[in-house]
């Protein structure tokens, strides 16, 4: 079986995660600061969104790549990438803002979430039907 979708997300959350990695590393240079935060607050701040991309999009991306391996429908395998997607590229802006964006971060964590437990569910489903 050839992957058509996954590969797509994982490409882009990628993209995303290169560029807060870059955040941090410029954050980095600015306040001379290569192991740990040193204290400072923005840096701090672009360590903990990089991380929170780092925490849930492998998660997500596993479960998708589960679901698409158990046939499921193109569009449905689609539409759970562009949750995670969105909703990781949402709370990123959210949280990386100064001041922050609640809503955009609520938002985001409610997409990832709603993802992550769709595509539980329907792996199980997929997997026991």
């Amino acid at each position: 079986m050839t992957l058509a979708v996954t590969p797509l997300y994982a490409g882009c959350l990628a993209l995303l995660f290169v560029l807060l990695s870059v955040r941090v590393i410029l954050r980095r240079r600015v306040v001379k600061v290569s192991v740990g935060d040193g204290g400072d607050k923005e840096l701090i701040k672009r360590i903990r969104v990089q991380a929170n991309c780092a925490e849930y999009a492998p998660l997500g991306l596993v479960l998708m790549l589960i679901v698409e391996l158990s046939d499921a429908a193109d569009l449905t395998v689609h539409e759970l990438g562009l949750m995670l997607v969105a909703g990781r590229a949402l709370h990123a802006v959210g949280m990386g803002l100064t001041p922050q964006i609640p809503a955009l971060r609520i938002i985001g964590m409610g997409l990832t979430f709603t993802m992550i437990g769709l595509s539980a569910v329907l792996a199980l489903y997929l997997t026991l039907f």
